[in-house]
C-alpha cells in the first residue's frame, strides 16, 4: 500500500519555541556546533489503491486546510512512498527498450 508522508514545519518568521527548547539542551549535552532547531509534524497517509491526480489534489488540500495551521505553519513537503512489493512489482515489468544480442548482457 503506498503511503504519503506530509511535512508541517512553522513559519520562518515566527518563533519556535520548541526548537529553541531542544536546541538549548542539544548545546547543555555539549553539541555547541548546532545553533538552531526547528521542531515540526510528520504525517504518514497510508492509502488503498494507486495514487492517482484525484488522490494527490486531495491530499494536497488536507495538507493545507486540516494537517497544518496556515496562520503559523507550511507545508513543506508531500512525498508520495512505495512499498517495497510495490518497487519490487514495478521493477519486474520494467524494460529499457534493449535487448541484448544472445549470450550478452547488459
Amino acid at each position: 500500500m503506498p503511503t504519503i508522508v506530509v511535512d508541517v514545519m512553522p513559519k520562518a518568521e515566527l518563533l519556535d519555541p520548541q526548537g529553541k527548547a531542544v536546541a538549548g539542551a542539544l548545546s547543555r549535552r555539549g553539541h555547541g556546533s548546532i545553533s538552531g532547531v526547528r521542531v515540526g509534524k510528520r504525517f504518514e497517509l497510508t492509502v488503498d489503491g494507486p495514487v492517482d491526480d484525484a488522490l494527490r489534489a486531495e491530499v494536497a488540500a488536507l495538507a493545507e486546510n486540516v494537517l497544518s495551521n496556515s496562520v503559523i505553519e507550511d507545508v513543506v513537503g508531500i512525498h508520495y512512498e512505495q512499498s517495497n512489493a510495490e518497487l519490487a512489482g514495478e521493477a519486474a515489468g520494467h524494460h529499457d527498450g534493449y535487448d541484448a544480442p544472445a549470450g550478452e548482457t547488459h
